[in-house]
């Protein structure tokens, strides 16, 4: 490698030597004239004198001149061989610097790259986070669906995008939300998740155009013509049951950084659905019987105690299968299940939405009618009874009979008073010979009945009490 010091100290040693040349010549020429004029004198005479002197000077200068242009070549092949090797470096460096440069383009391309990754990245992040937040504020699948619309808007703000899930029996899909440019849904067709490919795969499809040979059949001869389709399967407690469905032009191509969002929301909205739907069940195990699916006690006590005021007054009514135990006795355990769950139809078919019924213990049930005197809550419960001898017999079960008590209760009692109340009037029920209904006033006494009834017992009155499906 030439350093700065050596190429100077190069051109100052040729600049001395071009400077010393000519000198060393002109003096040599200067020193040797004289005697070379006097030795050609003393060896001849006139021009010939001058000739030998000539000669004995060219013989002497020859040599001179020899050197000193073997000692000039050799210089300038030395500052030659300096140059070639300061070219040499300088077109290494100047390689270096391409290098360089080029590397350092590829570097900051990549931390481009990088960077793009980062934010796309920080931004998947930040939309699952949000997303997260939102479901778990959702309280109910309602709430959850209004958010799954709001990120269709959000990620696939030009294209429409629809979520099914199957039903109950998972045999059927079901479009839940829906959001379009135009308010227009994609419609897939699909009606089973059996029938899905991305639900039956549990893995995401894309579709790039309908008329391809592997599109989806169900993308075909759609009103829209040819189209790309995106679908991402939606699984609750591990099994696919629905799908997310996005539509687009034909050739059209989805970012990844899309589908990864897409991806996303069926992960998170199935898993909130699973979650809620536990929570239902679980707190629908807590707050019912399992046999009859009526209300529990304590369940039964806490809804009439959310009876609003405006509601009062309102009727409560204790019912008792008659002789049960001859009943499980004599036909086993099973045949009393039946009557039990056979009843609590013929209950829930009779009365209105508003009525809050339970099972109340063994075959022992409670009825609560809002907004509805004892007269008419022991009518509807007459009707009980003869739609329930109609039951008995089309279901083929052995004949038995229910009895009632009824009072009526204002704002402000105790429920275990008023429960009492209506178990006294089903004691008389049972005392004077069961399969009755017997009413008794807010004292505790037996109601006096309409004309034309016997006292305590309600008849029935054809058109008083419509029951509510």
């Amino acid at each position: 490698m030439v350093t700065e010091e050596e190429w100077s100290g190069e051109v100052a040693r040729s600049a001395r030597f071009r400077l010393i040349s000519p000198i060393i010549a002109l003096g040599a020429f200067a020193l040797i004239f004289v005697p070379c004029m006097m030795a050609g004198q003393a060896v001849a005479s006139g021009i010939y004198a001058d000739l030998v002197a000539v000669g004995i000077l060219m013989a002497l200068m020859l040599p001179l001149a020899f050197v000193l242009v073997v000692l000039g070549e050799r210089n300038q092949r030395r500052t030659d061989e300096k140059v070639r090797n300061l070219n040499a470096e300088l077109s290494s460096a100047v390689a270096d610097a391409d290098r360089l440069n080029i590397e350092l383009s590829e570097a900051m391309s990549d931390a481009d790259r990088q960077a793009e990754i980062r934010d796309a990245q920080v931004q998947r992040q930040r939309f699952e986070s949000r997303l997260a937040n939102a479901l778990d504020m959702a309280e109910g699948e309602p709430e959850v669906i209004e958010v799954i619309e709001r990120s269709f808007a959000t990620v696939l703000p030009e294209a429409p995008a629809e979520l099914l899930l199957a039903d109950n029996s998972h045999a059927h899909l079901h479009r839940m939300a829906a959001v379009g440019p135009e308010g227009q849904p994609p419609s897939c067709g699909v009606d089973s998740p059996d029938r899905c490919p991305a639900a039956r795969r549990a893995q995401i499809q894309v579709f790039a155009d309908s008329d391809h040979l592997d599109a989806c059949p169900k993308l075909r001869n759609r009103p829209e013509g040819r189209l790309s389709a995106l679908c991402v399967p939606v699984s609750i407690m591990g099994r696919t049951v629905g799908v997310i469905h996005a539509t687009g032009e034909a050739g059209a191509k989805v970012e990844d950084d899309r589908v990864d969002d897409l991806a996303t929301l069926a992960k998170l909205a199935g898993a909130r659905i699973g979650l809620l739907r536990v929570m239902a069940e679980t707190q629908l195990q807590a707050s019912t019987d399992t046999l009859t699916g009526l209300l529990n006690r304590r369940s039964f006590s806490e809804r009439v105690h959310a009876i609003p005021a405006h509601l009062y007054p309102v009727a409560m009514a204790m019912a008792d299968l008659d002789h049960f135990k001859v009943l499980n006795d004599t036909y086993g355990h099973e045949t009393g299940d039946r009557a039990l769950r056979l009843f609590t139809r013929v209950l829930r078919d009779s009365l209105r939405t508003s009525d809050v019924a339970s099972r109340y213990g063994g075959e022992e049930f409670a009825i609560a009618f809002p907004d509805c005197s004892a007269i008419d809550a022991a009518r509807a419960l007459n009707t009980v009874r003869t739609q329930l001898d109609a039951a008995i017999t089309v279901g083929g079960l052995p004949k038995f009979t229910v009895s009632f008590g009824v009072t009526e209760c204002e704002p402000g009692e105790e429920l275990a008073a008023i429960l009492r109340r209506a178990d006294d009037a089903l004691l008389q029920a049972k005392r004077e010979g069961r399969d009755r209904v017997v009413l008794h006033d807010a004292k505790g006494e037996p109601a006096a009945a309409p004309s034309g009834g016997r006292e305590g017992v309600i008849p029935l009155l054809e058109g008083d009490f419509q029951p509510v499906d």
